[in-house]
């Protein structure tokens, strides 16, 4: 075979495997997509503040911080091991010589045994001893001021992204946890959810089939991301999200927030039931009366709804009662809507 010939046979090659990599990359994208037609799998987080019983290691801790750590633990629902191992690493449970630990600061304007900057200090400062003074100094209000900034952050649900949040290593973030392990003998795990609870799994008792399976729908999406404009199945924003659950019931509801808004029956606040559409005033060119954001009550001070592409879940269960809450609307109470359920009702009684 001439060298020009064996030119254009490699070209053939080359341009078969290109198609045959057109015709199989979509295959495998399709695949990857079915990972996520799933909702993620949910993390149980009712044990996540336990207090565990402390081990031989935790001796060497000084009595008075470990009293301080086991009580600020209790009171803010952390595990006090995680408290000690930050003390221990901060600054060897204030025994450490170091500038910035009895008093001043370090190279990165950190002071205390628990090594907080001044102003994040000011912001979740616990005057923890009762004496009308908060002193980043003093570990009786040092110690729970810890306590409070992880709750902040997190803690103790997502506690690995509470830790990283006290100081932005993940080196950091596995020495603590090192140390809590051994403070309660080695046999201990932090909870880190994805947002998804366990807890959140059950279906509101007590409603229809109709809103049964709207619901069901809705929170199977869990897990899955927030695209503005997205409508499924892969990803949604809050309003997709809400038109394909009542999609499943064969009701449609607007596209948009916006149009969802005048949609429903206006409902009172505080006589919201399940499936029942929940909505804010958050958002570009939104008003009390123009809300931007929506979700779907599930329960008392519960609704699933697609929050937003960096919100943790972006698309699962989260209070409603907040401070942009702007009403309360029930589709199901349209006329029509009524009327169209009935029906339904009525077909499946004759099958």
């Amino acid at each position: 075979m001439t060298a020009r010939r064996l030119l254009f046979a490699g070209a053939l090659g080359v341009a078969a495997v290109l198609f045959a990599g057109l015709v199989f990359i979509p295959i495998l994208l399709g695949g990857g997509q079915l990972m996520f037609r799933s909702a993620a799998n949910c993390v149980d987080v009712s044990k996540a503040g336990a207090q565990p019983e402390a081990a031989d290691d935790a001796q060497a801790i000084p009595a008075n911080y470990l009293t301080l750590y086991k009580e600020a633990g209790e009171k803010y629902g952390i595990p006090w091991n995680v408290l000690a191992a930050v003390g221990k690493v901060e600054t060897d449970h204030g025994r450490s010589n170091l500038p910035g630990v009895g008093s001043g600061e370090n190279y990165a304007g950190a002071g205390g045994p628990m090594q907080f900057l001044a102003a994040t200090f000011k912001a979740f400062a616990v005057d923890g001893n009762k004496d009308g003074r908060k002193d980043r100094y003093d570990p009786e209000d040092a110690i729970p001021s810890a306590a409070n900034y992880l709750k902040h952050s997190g803690a103790p649900d997502r506690m690995r992204s509470a830790i990283f949040a006290y100081n932005h290593s993940w080196d950091y973030v596995n020495l603590v946890l090192d140390w809590a392990k051994r403070y309660v003998g080695g046999d201990f795990q932090v909870v880190q959810s994805n947002g998804v609870e366990c807890e959140d799994n059950e279906l509101p008792a007590n409603v229809g089939e109709v809103v049964q399976k709207i619901i069901k729908f809705a929170m199977a999406q869990r897990g899955k991301p927030y695209v503005f404009g997205a409508n499924g199945p892969d990803a949604w924003d809050c309003s997709s999200l809400l038109q394909a659950a009542y999609r499943q019931v064969g009701l449609d509801i607007p596209r948009t927030t916006f149009e969802q808004w005048p949609f429903g029956v206006k409902i009172d606040k505080g006589k919201e039931r399940p499936g029942d559409l929940v909505f804010f005033n958050s958002g570009p060119g939104t008003s009390p009366n123009n809300p931007g954001h929506v979700g779907m009550v599930i329960a008392d001070n519960k609704m699933i709804v697609a929050s937003c592409s960096t919100c943790v879940p972006a698309i699962g269960v989260k209070p409603y009662k907040r401070s942009d809450w702007t009403g309360v609307t029930r589709p199901l109470a349209r006329p029509d809507f009524q009327k169209k359920v009935g029906e339904l009702a009525a077909g499946r009684s004759g099958d």
